[in-house]
């Protein structure tokens, strides 16, 4: 990647949210050291410790209450052991809803968050939802769901708690800025996420293309390429691509939205795995004509995302505005478990097409600039235009 520090490309996504996002089975299919609690003879110190637990504790404890148990303290183990942020178990329950956010529609409050220290931080609160009606504010931060902190709690777990079915209730406790926390119940309600936003700006007697990706779910690509060319049919000489607060999604989204802009057989990225060795991703073909592109990050940005940042800043030069990505750097595999879960473990490192590795540096942009927050303007936005009204 050109000398810009770091500059190089994440679950959330092929999400994975901003990941890979692979199909598995049967727990025998794990890598050994997982497996081996499944079927070697420390199952049976499992088995024992479940039945002493059921005939013993002083509450009545369900034998499915005690696997969930079981699998999140391994998931907890690793995640501790290897400083691995990314790794989880999903309850049937949460892989439904979380499956269901891949696709783009979910039943939940309506937020894009965060992951940080104390839960989930509010980046935006989609307009009519039941987190804008509750008066969640964007940058105040969830700290509990139904009375329960959700501290350390990666961020697909934490949101599949929230998430739920349509009328159901939920009770969240909102950390404001004036370090109060309030407790607010809401009702779920179903919602789709706004993929791709898009408009024409004039910027020096130009007309410049707005084009904002929120996520890399299921046919974010085919979206995306309709907005690109609605702005060009306005007469936009070039595209300001905004990847703010986008924390990824599927790999396979990331490669297809690559390739709307750049043509076939282009790296866009590559992976290598204990398990599934090294792979290079390529851009598939019928990309759109050749604009001017400037790229727009923050720290949000992640994963999928940076994939595509990178491959666009690494194969066709284009400038990258903001502040320092996230450094995904790692992508991960989910394992169907035969209780109706899933594992999602982190099984290798990405690359970006000049072969760096994000992990902890992430991308740094030629030019800084951020949003001032309680302001009006977007000067981060404006920036990126001046900067591509100059190309």
């Amino acid at each position: 990647m050109r000398a810009r520090g770091a500059v190089a490309f994440g679950v959330a996504l092929i999400t994975m949210l901003g990941v890979g996002l692979w199909l598995g089975g049967h727990p025998g299919e794990l890598p050994s050291f997982l497996r081996d609690p499944f079927i070697d003879d420390s199952a049976g110190l499992t088995a024992e410790a479940t039945e002493l637990i059921e005939d013993n504790y002083f509450r009545p404890v369900g034998g499915e209450e005690l696997t969930d148990s079981s699998l999140e303290g391994m998931v907890r183990g690793l995640r501790r052991h290897y400083d691995d942020r990314f790794s989880d178990y999903f309850s049937p329950e949460s892989l439904a809803r979380f499956n269901e956010a891949i696709s783009g529609r979910f039943t939940g409050i309506g937020l894009a968050v965060t992951e940080v220290k104390r839960g989930l931080r509010a980046d935006r609160v989609f307009h009519g939802s039941p987190a804008e009606r509750g008066g969640i504010e964007v940058g105040e931060t969830i700290v509990s769901v139904d009375g329960r902190s959700i501290a350390g709690v990666s961020s697909e777990v934490a949101t599949a708690k929230i998430k739920g079915p349509v009328g159901t209730e939920v009770t969240v406790g909102v950390l404001s800025s004036d370090g109060r926390v309030r407790e607010l119940r809401l009702t779920r309600a179903e919602v789709a996420l706004p993929i791709v936003t898009s408009r024409v700006e004039t910027v020096d007697g130009r007309k410049l293309g707005y084009v904002r990706l929120a996520t890399f779910s299921e046919g974010a690509h085919g979206v995306l390429r309709g907005a690109v060319q609605k702005v060009e049919r306005q007469g936009a000489e070039g595209i300001v691509l905004d990847l703010r607060a986008n924390g990824g999604g599927l790999l396979q989204e990331a490669v297809l939205t690559t390739s709307v802009f750049l043509p076939k057989d282009e790296v866009v990225v590559s992976t290598d795995s204990r398990t599934q060795g090294h792979t290079v991703y390529r851009t598939v073909g019928d990309n759109l004509p050749s604009r001017p592109v400037v790229v727009l990050i923050d720290r949000n940005t992640a994963s999928a995302a940076e994939i595509l940042a990178a491959a666009l800043a690494d194969d066709a030069g284009a400038k990258v505005v903001g502040t320092r990505s996230f450094g995904k750097g790692v992508f991960q595999q989910e394992i169907g478990l035969s209780n109706g879960g899933a594992l999602k473990l982190t099984i290798g490192e990405y690359f970006t097409p000049d072969g760096d590795n994000l992990a902890g540096r992430g991308i740094h942009p030629d030019v800084e600039a951020r949003d001032v927050p309680g302001t009006p303007p977007d000067e981060a936005l404006r920036r990126a235009l001046r900067v591509l009204a100059q190309q």
